[in-house]
């Protein structure tokens, strides 16, 4: 399905994919708190992971946009709402976040030291100070605070035109539905991102010396690598994302999973020869969702 909402779902994958191809070193690198494996490769590491973090706000927050304009104006959002402009938003996240990792990037990246060898950790003052600071605000500000606030400001505005009866009718889906989407997207911003952000931008302070306080310094130590691990598991909330957001989804998923039962119970019935109609219903569903069109897909 080439829909709007299925372009931005598809650039979110591909943004965990990104994260998950470096977890092998990850994984390796936080064992044994050694990075074998050359400057080039952690440059890699680290702009895969903030790609990972801010892309996944980024793009939820898209969903969520183009929900929020799907329920609340569904027939003056038709012009906005097209896969040219979908397409179009997405290049300028990728732009985006590929700059702020890349740029997070440019120094020299691991350090060494007589036992071992560090990938992003182990920055002077005076670098956390001077580039740092810097490039964790930018980062925080267009990559969290506007997302969040954005997220927010769309959930409450879908919330309050839910309460309207004739509202449901016009965009054809149900409340609950809708309700279940709004909070699986606020989770996992709650979970995985507040926690992560708000003491990265702590750890920022401290280590620029913004805040010199020895207690708060061993809290934002101690909390850091905590919630960055808290924070990649927005890759495993995501798929929850593509099953209450995309209405095919849930169709192939249910499809799939019903000639899996077919074959194990009914073998003697090959499955090439399975013949899976498509319901009639299904199609004048999608047409009075999508305003008397039926080849574009029913999202909400």
């Amino acid at each position: 399905m080439r829909s709007e909402t299925a372009i931005f779902m598809t650039n979110l994958a591909v943004s965990d994919l990104l994260f998950v191809f470096t977890l092998p070193f990850k994984i390796f690198y936080n064992f044994n708190r050694h990075w074998p494996f050359g400057d080039s490769l952690c440059k890699i590491s680290g702009t895969a992971f903030l790609t990972n973090i801010y892309g996944s706000m980024l793009f939820l927050t898209c969903i969520s946009v183009d929900r929020f304009l799907a329920i609340v104006y569904p027939f003056r959002s038709r012009t906005i709402r097209t896969r040219r402009n979908s397409a179009i938003v997405c290049a300028g996240v990728w732009i985006l976040v590929l700059s702020g990792g890349i740029s997070a990037s440019l120094f020299s990246t691991t350090n060494i030291s007589n036992t071992s060898t560090t990938c992003f950790e182990g920055f002077s003052k005076r670098i956390w100070k001077t580039y740092l600071s810097k490039i964790t605000i930018f980062i925080e500000v267009v990559g969290f605070i506007i997302p969040l606030l954005l997220n927010l400001t769309c959930s409450s505005l879908v919330l309050r035109t839910l309460r309207k009866p004739a509202t449901l009718s016009q965009i054809g889906t149900n409340k609950e539905k809708v309700l279940k989407m709004i909070i699986v997207h606020v989770a996992i911003f709650v979970v995985c991102f507040v926690p992560y952000n708000s003491i990265l931008f702590l750890y920022a302070l401290v280590r620029s010396q913004a805040i010199a306080n020895c207690s708060l310094e061993r809290f934002a130590r101690t909390m850091y690598p905590i919630t960055l691990c808290i924070a990649t598991m927005n890759c495993c909330f995501d798929p929850f994302i593509y099953y209450f957001t995309s209405e095919s989804f849930q169709k192939s998923f249910n499809i799939k999973t019903q000639i899996k039962m077919d074959s194990l119970f009914k073998t003697e019935t090959p499955l090439t020869k399975t013949a899976l109609p498509a319901p009639q219903d299904e199609i004048s569903d999608q047409a009075i969702t999508n305003g008397g069109d039926p080849t574009s897909e029913s999202h909400f």
